[in-house]
């Protein structure tokens, strides 16, 4: 049996319609037990991803209810409660003061939701907002998941193409490449590209941050040049910031050519807590030919393609247009492999393992920025700004977090023979 005053980590299952993956898969799990960690894994919560329960109580955690599993002092998710709210509302009550919930929030896009956890005085971080800084690479979410969401992009462009992606030449004559184009050089872009000239296209690429271009053509695609200036267009952590309407429409006039020239279009851009910008138009997708392929991996926050619909196939004069709104989630082994590392090295960044305690210390940038709630207040700037709040938030000096009072063992406890 665990000692009763170690710190306990909850995982339960996800409940997002759609959500295959699962915050820490059972390799992830000897990290936490050598340190004393108590890991509480909610029946079946692995199962989408094709982790059973056995395989987590062979690493040593224990199975549970989903009430067990909200119970422990740390809570990993994949999709928390602001980012889960219409089936997430059933786990509020489950919450208690003081407990820590940590995982993907979409907090700028519903800060009410994070305004709610708050209420409840929990201590929320929100994945998202980790800084992309060389420290906390490890910990980046967001990255890991875009560089699943881009390759997987490509694979689903490339079943609805009816060509095939590489030249080839045969006795029958020489078939010629598929012609790439994708809009958004960030991570997800730059997997896309990886992808397809794998598959053997040829790529083309664009994006407002100049300094993207070497990227792209290390990568052996061609950056499309656009005389605009585009010297503010970096905004913070890295990711291109909102642009003008006139900025927009000028890009798109300049772009329609290489559009309706494309085979396959990949649209990846997004601006944090914003509507994605509006890239491709309703007459660029008509200036298209009949069987070309759009995936707008932006259809979750409005669309790059005018005419994407969320999670649907649309057919326009023969362009389908996919707009898939969780693509890591169709590989959920790895993308949940992934996640999993970046919780891992977040929760260990702030666990002592030789004093087995957890302290939030706000002097720690990687803490002090991804820390949105915290004693009843919503901490962070972004969010409170969304909120309305405009005074900052006095954090409190760093404190350890305690082990809750011992519970009734979970359901299933020690290793499978």
């Amino acid at each position: 049996m665990a000692d009763e005053a170690s710190l306990s980590v909850g995982v339960p299952r996800e409940t997002f319609p759609g959500e295959r993956r699962v915050a820490l898969t059972p390799n992830a799990l000897p990290a936490f037990t050598k340190v004393g960690l108590r890991i509480i894994v909610e029946s079946g919560a692995g199962a989408e991803a094709g982790f059973l329960d056995e395989a987590y109580t062979h690493h040593g955690a224990e199975i549970g209810s989903r009430a067990d599993a909200f119970g422990a002092d740390i809570v990993l998710q994949v999709r928390t409660y602001p980012a889960n709210p219409d089936a997430g509302k059933c786990d509020l009550d489950l919450l208690r003061p003081d407990q820590l919930v940590i995982g993907l929030a979409n907090p700028l896009a519903n800060p009410e939701g994070v305004a709610e956890l708050a209420r409840r005085k929990v201590t929320f971080f929100a994945m998202e907002l980790v800084p992309r800084i060389t420290r906390a690479q490890s910990m980046d979410a967001l990255s890991s998941q875009a560089n699943i969401g881009g390759y997987k992009a490509v694979i689903r462009a490339a079943r609805l193409l009816p060509k095939m992606m590489p030249m080839m030449t045969t006795a029958a004559g020489t078939i010629p490449p598929a012609k790439v184009f994708v809009l958004g050089v960030g991570v997800a872009g730059l997997q896309a590209i990886a992808t397809a000239r794998r598959l053997g296209a040829v790529v083309q690429a664009f994006d407002v941050r100049p300094e993207t271009k070497e990227q792209v053509e290390s990568l052996g695609a061609k950056f499309v040049e656009v005389p605009l200036d585009t010297s503010e267009a970096k905004g913070t952590g890295g990711y291109a910031k909102e642009q003008s309407e006139d900025f927009l429409r000028r890009q798109r006039e300049l772009m329609a050519k290489v559009v309706a020239a494309s085979d396959i279009v990949i649209t990846t851009a997004q601006v944090p807590g914003k509507k994605a910008p509006v890239l491709v138009t309703a007459d660029m997708v008509r200036g298209m030919a009949p069987g070309s392929v759009i995936v707008d991996m932006a259809a979750g926050q409005g669309g790059n393609v005018e005419l994407s619909q969320p999670d649907e196939e649309v057919l326009v004069n023969g362009v389908t247009i996919d707009g898939p709104t969780n693509l890591p989630s169709t590989v959920p082994v790895h993308a949940s492999m992934t996640y999993a590392k970046n919780l891992t090295a977040f929760l260990m960044n702030m666990y002592n393992g030789k004093e087995r305690i957890l302290k939030v210390d706000t002097e720690d940038e990687i803490v002090r920025e991804s820390l949105v709630a915290r004693s009843g207040e919503v901490t962070n700037a972004r969010v409170r700004q969304a909120l309305g709040l405009d005074d900052p938030v006095q954090q409190p000096p760093p404190t350890p977090v305690p082990a809750a009072p011992a519970q009734p063992a979970a359901a299933t406890t020690g290793k499978v023979p």
